[in-house]
């Protein structure tokens, strides 16, 4: 079958004979597509802003830190309140093979930060330079702590972007100035502007960082830890080190093995790992949905088609009475479906592709959201595929109808 001029009216002509059952027919597959096509888009765009919320944040990372015991042991009580040291963060590092990074860190909280007359609530850090790998840093302005700070113990500090803002309103670079935290005077190296959403150790826009050695003796920390942040190897998962590290603080510290509320310890692969599990879940469901709204269109195409054929059985009759092959008309049949199917569905993804550059505006208007709700380019083609397949498909059973007929009793029909 040729597609020249005259068979494409004859398509457009047939379609539109009863414009309104072929505007409905469309609508089903047109919000079949559209539904898709704004699931896709949707899930992205969520997706990127809870990414958002983790943003340099290291996934294969566990945290630990004291708790009061739950069991008595070796003749300490139950409820005993207990301390980590240095000397943990030594063990662990010399006998868990797995661990790539191990850094302790110490916080004051309720701290106030002063520069001139303006004042800003704080939390207090005392951080190695090694923080950087597990949650990155990213400098505004100036450096982070340095090996050099540390081995000094200089009088240093970086602070967040929410107290920069608020004693320095006019947002001039404050590196060298000098802001008093809880009487102390420290030399500013440095603005953080990290904005994750992880609240392990306290908002970095929050944040007033010290060099872990200068808060230890500033505040008589001594040699007391709050916590230690752990990261493993290329290759290794956090997961399968947790219990040795338990296992090695445990026996330090004379904690019952069985305790399971002495050591806290927050494994963030787990957590990452639960995430991923429910963008996946929510993947194949935003599939099924879309999938299944299409396919409703397709299989209303198909009815359609069905009760086109029957009302066009006397023209099928004749021209296969003057001499039409049955390949001709299945053709025909498949051809109609089809262009019904693709103009519905074209329809379909640019309305859902306008919609969700509409909500990629609004959303990433305030700066603070960088998500993308657009699909890919290649999805975009693979849609269109499936849209041919569907609107073939939709049109087979109604074609085999149409070559079923014979030109005798077509005529007789009339």
């Amino acid at each position: 079958m040729k597609y020249d001029i005259d068979t494409w009216e004859e398509i457009f002509l047939t379609i539109t004979r009863n414009k309104t059952r072929s505007l409905l027919t469309a609508f089903g597959v047109f919000w079949g597509i559209f539904m898709l096509i704004a699931l896709i888009g949707g899930g992205n765009g969520m997706q990127d802003m809870m990414k958002a919320n983790f943003e340099g944040f290291a996934t294969n990372s566990c945290f630990v830190w004291p708790q009061q015991t739950g069991e008595a042991y070796k003749g300490f009580r139950k409820g005993r309140w207990w301390s980590m040291d240095n000397n943990d963060v030594l063990r662990l590092r010399r006998e868990v093979e797995g661990i790539e990074v191990i850094t302790p860190t110490i916080n004051k909280w309720g701290a106030s930060a002063v520069y001139g007359d303006k004042s800003s609530s704080c939390i207090v850090k005392g951080l190695y330079p090694e923080y950087d790998k597990i949650e990155v840093q990213e400098m505004l302005y100036g450096r982070f702590i340095n090996d050099v700070d540390i081995a000094e113990g200089r009088k240093v500090c970086t602070i967040g972007k929410r107290i920069f803002e608020e004693l320095f309103p006019k947002k001039e670079n404050p590196c060298g100035q000098y802001v008093r935290v809880n009487g102390i005077y420290y030399r500013i190296i440095g603005v953080c502007v990290s904005e994750g959403n992880i609240n392990i150790n306290g908002r970095a826009s929050e944040s007033v960082v010290l060099p872990f050695t200068t808060m230890q003796q500033a505040y008589n920390f001594g040699k007391n830890i709050d916590m230690a942040c752990i990261t493993a190897k290329p290759g290794v998962k956090i997961t399968d080190l947790q219990d040795q590290v338990e296992k090695i603080i445990k026996e330090a510290h004379y904690i019952n093995p069985d305790d399971k509320q002495a050591v806290m310890l927050l494994n963030a692969e787990a957590m990452f790992s639960m995430i991923d599990n429910l963008f996946a879940g929510i993947r194949m469901l935003i599939w099924m949905v879309g999938l299944g709204t299409l396919l409703a269109g397709a299989i209303g195409v198909s009815n359609i088609m069905m009760v086109t054929v029957k009302e066009r059985t006397t023209e099928i009759g004749i021209r296969r009475a003057i001499g039409a092959r049955p390949k001709d008309i299945l053709q025909q049949i498949l051809s109609e479906s089809m262009v019904l199917t693709s103009i519905a569905g074209m329809a379909g993804i640019s309305f859902g592709v306008l919609v969700l550059q509409v909500a990629e505006i609004g959303i990433n208007a305030s700066g603070e959201n960088h998500a993308h709700f657009q699909i890919s380019f290649w999805l975009a083609i693979g849609t269109c595929l499936l849209l041919l397949t569907l609107g073939m498909l939709a049109g087979l059973a109604p074609a085999y109808r149409a070559m079923s007929i014979k030109p005798i009793e077509a005529i007789r029909d009339e």
